[in-house]
């Protein structure tokens, strides 16, 4: 769905449905995620996605349903949202696409090898989705939960996040993947499952106008409304433009992964 937290203020259920309305521009600017991802996925889930029978829960568009499926997993998409969900069966028409939240899947006992959130875990209840996920799960089992999040390290990337900490209030910059360990244990299942965190770094190189229609995409500029998100996107151009004179961004991420594996 998206890589940064809700305000309080608002349900998250309204935020991740906010989406909607920009579904096409999510499924063209939303960038993807490196193979090293799901290499490292199938490392600490302890099993090949070939064959997998996989839940990628919060699909959206389908970024992260399509590499799934690429690898040979048997992969059924969970998305809320009825113009994500549009835009997933013209790109995706042949996976099957169900219509659920995170926090109440309708799915059986022990039916899933592997249940993924990229994007999207942030928009559930902890206290729901993990004891969900894991009873969804086979035994052995694994829950994967990612995140593309600006490259703290680079330094262009981490002065934008800080600018636009400072104009849209309630901004921050998501990154709860490493906090997921300590969510899972404070639920005090029994057993208790375990828990590891990775961060792959990488980059993709666009043009300045696609990385803007990203920035605009987020949960955040939907909220504000294209007049009121306007000049924050202008005054971002022109930051832009100044460290990439030619209009071409080498856009830095890291994708901070949390893999819980069922006893």
């Amino acid at each position: 769905m998206t890589d940064e937290t809700p305000p309080a203020a608002r349900p998250a259920a309204d935020f991740a449905l906010s989406f909607d309305g920009v579904a096409a521009q999510y499924a063209t600017a939303r960038p993807g995620y490196p193979p090293a991802l799901f290499d490292t996925v199938e490392e600490l889930a302890g099993t090949s996605l070939r064959g997998a029978r996989v839940l990628d829960v919060g699909a959206g568009t389908g970024i992260a349903t399509a590499p799934l499926r690429d690898r040979g997993a048997d992969v059924i998409a969970v998305e809320p949202g009825p113009g994500m969900g549009a835009q997933f069966r013209t790109a995706l028409p042949g996976v099957p696409l169900v219509r659920a939240y995170g926090d109440a899947l309708p799915f059986a006992d022990a039916t899933a090898d592997l249940i993924t959130y990229a994007q999207s875990w942030h928009w559930t209840d902890p206290a729901r989705s993990v004891p969900e996920a894991l009873r969804v799960l086979r035994p052995g089992g694994a829950l994967a939960l990612w995140w593309n999040v600006p490259d703290p390290d680079v330094a262009w990337a981490a002065a934008q996040e800080r600018r636009l900490q400072e104009r849209l209030p309630g901004y921050h910059r998501h990154g709860v993947s490493a906090d997921a360990a300590r969510l899972v244990a404070a639920l005090g299942l029994t057993p208790a499952p375990t828990t590891v965190f990775r961060r792959l770094r990488w980059t993709r190189r666009i043009p300045v106008d696609l990385h803007l229609a990203h920035l605009a995409s987020r949960s955040y500029f939907v909220v504000l409304g294209p007049e009121r998100a306007k000049p924050v996107l202008e005054d971002e151009r022109a930051h832009l433009l100044r460290h990439f004179p030619d209009g071409m961004i080498d856009d830095a991420y890291a994708v901070e992964l949390t893999v819980v594996r069922r006893p």
